[in-house]
């Protein structure tokens, strides 16, 4: 084959490798969050315990995390001074634990489908949390795309079957920390130049986290799991789900590094859709019309949102560009220039 051939070849191949980190992202991303609802759920594995569960979860993860980053270097750890540490690590790792917590606790009270329709609120937190902190600049047709959203929520939330008010705060807490978290990301650490992979920011972040569940573990769910002496610690079953969830990061590490995050939000939404089917279909639980109309609409606000993101990304790349052309063409000019001065001076007839 030519050479348009193998430039083909290549097109494909990097198609199908994108392909394929999705599918990992969506699988193990799904995976986490059923295996979740497994273990949480009173009506399946009836271990309601989601501080433990998540501290089980950070311990496996910064556990494995510090064996790539130190004993393995397979990661390059960042270079962080307490100071920065205690500043900038320390409150993203109180608002990750509090959305871990808060998300995973709403699994005992809401079905899979309704808090997946709840998780549509993301854009809309971010976009607002960001222009209160003036990361993101308020623009009208943006803030009536959020209010679409939250109008589809809202009847999704109307129509739900088994709807819990402690559960949708619940959901809702999570995220509001989870979108709080993402913006103090942007001020905190990318604003600083600091970029964290996902296997630095388990490392960094993981251990911090443990420590400010410990806190409310050892008030709220110590005293009932000392209690509770007849539960037997099932290895099997928690060191698969920690393996899955540290599996999901690398899954995050993999798709943002070799695609982008804005791909990562629109494979949400489609992993968002298979929840809801498999929710409805396997677990049984009961998916309304209202519902789904619903999400529906939410669903096409959030569409929205990422083609608008799209479309913004394309805009900076293609006027980054023109900045580089400018620049080139301005050096070009500024040596011919130095070139055509230098003959002058050799032209200049010598006394």
């Amino acid at each position: 084959m030519g050479k348009g051939g193998a430039l083909s070849e290549g097109v494909v191949r990097k198609i199908v490798l994108s392909y394929t980190y999705v599918a990992i992202w969506i699988f193990l991303s799904f995976t986490v969050i059923v295996y979740n609802k497994y273990i949480l759920d009173r009506k399946m594995y009836n271990w309601p315990y989601p501080i433990s569960l998540t501290m089980i979860h950070m311990s496996f993860c910064s556990s494995l995390a510090y064996l790539l980053v130190r004993v393995f270097k397979a990661v390059e750890p960042v270079t962080m001074s307490w100071d920065l540490y205690l500043r900038s690590v320390v409150p993203i790792g109180l608002l990750y634990s509090l959305s871990l917590w808060l998300s995973n606790s709403a699994y005992i009270y809401l079905s899979v489908s309704f808090i997946q329709m709840l998780k549509a609120l993301m854009p809309v937190a971010v976009y607002s949390i960001g222009v209160m902190f003036k990361k993101e600049g308020f623009r009208s047709e943006t803030m009536a795309n959020m209010v679409s959203i939250s109008v589809g929520v809202a009847i999704a939330a109307f129509g739900e079957a088994k709807f819990d008010s402690w559960g949708v705060m619940l959901q809702l807490g999570a995220v509001a920390f989870e979108a709080t978290r993402l913006v103090m990301i942007q001020i905190l650490l990318t604003s600083k130049g600091i970029t964290l992979n996902p296997i630095t920011s388990l490392y960094y972040v993981a251990p911090c986290c443990l420590a400010f569940l410990f806190i409310p573990w050892v008030l709220v769910e110590f005293p009932s799991l000392k209690e509770n002496s007849s539960f037997h610690f099932d290895y099997a079953i928690f060191a698969s789900n920690s393996f899955c969830a540290f599996a999901l990061n690398l899954a995050v590490f993999l798709l943002v590094g070799k695609t982008s995050a804005l791909t990562m939000n629109v494979a949400g939404v489609v992993k968002d859709w298979l929840l809801i089917a498999f929710s409805w279909s396997v677990i049984k639980d009961t998916v309304t019309p209202v519902n789904l109309f619903g999400y529906g609409l939410a669903f096409l606000g959030v569409a929205y949102y990422n083609h608008s993101k799209l479309q913004a990304m394309k805009a900076k790349e293609a006027q980054k560009k023109v900045q580089q052309t400018d620049e080139e063409a301005g050096r070009l000019l500024e040596e011919r220039g130095t070139e055509n001065s230098g003959d002058s001076k050799r032209d200049v007839p010598q006394d």
